[in-house]
Order: structure tokens, then C-alpha cells, then sequence
């Protein structure tokens, strides 16, 4: 996004849950000086964060893993299950494979470590907006170790998603179109890019995504992207 096109799109509503006082008001400086950004709350724990999320509603739940009362994990996964129209994008120093597997089981719609640069936390915070996930490829790597893992303890290859596994171990085959799609989302395609590409409506996108997830038992595109890579390594 160009500094024009930021200044004119919409800002992006954010919340900040962080117990270090430090960090948090410096991130919200951070991203309170971008024109297309406004940070609507600050959390010093995962309790508070439930708290404010559902009371303001952000677009963005910026969300370090860490905190006393709650931990991250926890808060993500109910305000993910609360508010459908809003992400987390994780920013912690952990980056443990249990913990990573377990805050995108959560719901976590991208996972970065806090040795980024300024221009990697606007940049994806940019993409979630435009319907995008992120993973570093480190942290990529860890979740399709996991997935694998599942997978392998399973018995049942496709059922990655461990947050919705389905016992009875039923996977349904995607079509034509479907798969079209998946590898679109992949490659990091927002629904509306998918749009264009397909030449189908964006609400007609949404319901394939849906129809993807609910087949392949993953419960964020997160899971999804790195389902559908796993699988493109494995053939």
C-alpha cells in the first residue's frame, strides 16, 4: 500500500493485549502514527483483552502470547469464537512448536516474533485486513511439522486440523474448483483477489472457503494455507 492509498483507506481498528506496559504503549505509537491505522484499546492480560475485544470490536487483535491471568492462546481462542470479524495476529518471543501449533488451532490468523521490523508488523497487519494470513516461514515450517504429526498419530493424513478433528476420521474430496481455490489461498489470495482471478462473485468465494474448511475440518484459512501446503509437499 502506497502512503496515498493509505491515507485514504478506512482505518483499521486495533487492540493491543501486552503486559509489558513498555511495549504495548510503544507499539501503540507505532501504529498510531500510520494514517490508515487506529488503536482502539490496550490489554494488559488475556482476560482483559476478552474483555475489551468484546466490548470494541477491533478488526485486529494484536496479541502477545505471555500474560499473566490469561494466556494469549486462551483469549484467542475465545475471541476468535465470539467475533468471527476479528483476527489475532500473534507478537511474542515464543516460538516453541507447541505453542505456535496451539495459538493456530486457536484461531491465530498470522504469528510473528517481535524481532521484526516496523515495516513487517504494518505490512501484515495490511494483509489481514485484506483477508490475507501470515506465516514467517519459520513458524510455517513448525505448524506442518505439527500437522503432520496429528496426522500421522491419527491415522488420517488430511485431518490436520487438531482443533476440529473429526474422530470418525471422514474427509470429503474436494472438487475442480475447490482445489482451484485452496491453492489460491495458498498463495496468500485475499477472497477478493480470488474474485477477480476466478470470475466469480465475492460472495460466492466465501461459501467455497467455507465449504473447503468444513471438508477439510480446518477452522481458520491459517490452518487451510498450511494444510494445502503440506499437502502440495507430500505429492
Amino acid at each position: 500500500m502506497t502512503t496515498d492509498e493509505a491515507r485514504r483507506a478506512p482505518r483499521v481498528r486495533i487492540l493491543i493485549a501486552e503486559d509489558q506496559a513498555l511495549v504495548r504503549r510503544g507499539t501503540a505509537v507505532l501504529l498510531s502514527m500510520e494514517s490508515d491505522m487506529e488503536v482502539v484499546g490496550q490489554a494488559c492480560d488475556g482476560i482483559e483483552a476478552v474483555e475489551m475485544a468484546m466490548r470494541l470490536t477491533p478488526e485486529i487483535v494484536l496479541m502477545d502470547l505471555h500474560m499473566p491471568r490469561q494466556g494469549g492462546v486462551a483469549a484467542t481462542r475465545e475471541i476468535t469464537r465470539a467475533l468471527p470479524g476479528t483476527q489475532v495476529l500473534v507478537l511474542t518471543t515464543l516460538n516453541d512448536d507447541e505453542t505456535v501449533f496451539e495459538a493456530v488451532r486457536a484461531g491465530a490468523h498470522g504469528y510473528l516474533l517481535k524481532d521484526v521490523t516496523e515495516q513487517e508488523l504494518l505490512e501484515t497487519i495490511r494483509a489481514l485486513r485484506r483477508g490475507e494470513s501470515r506465516l514467517t516461514p519459520q513458524i510455517a515450517r513448525k505448524v506442518m511439522d505439527q500437522f503432520r504429526r496429528l496426522a500421522e498419530a491419527s491415522g488420517n493424513p488430511r485431518n490436520a486440523d487438531g482443533a476440529t478433528a473429526k474422530r470418525e476420521g471422514v474427509t470429503e474430496t474436494l472438487s475442480e474448483k475447490e482445489e482451484k481455490i485452496l491453492n489460491l489461498i495458498t498463495d496468500g489470495m485475499s477472497n477478493r483477489q480470488i474474485a477477480n482471478v476466478t470470475f466469480l462473485a465475492e460472495g460466492t468465494v466465501k461459501n467455497y472457503v467455507s465449504r473447503i474448511m468444513e471438508k477439510l475440518h480446518a477452522n481458520t484459512r491459517t490452518a487451510l494455507a498450511v494444510i494445502s501446503t503440506k499437502q502440495r509437499r507430500s505429492n
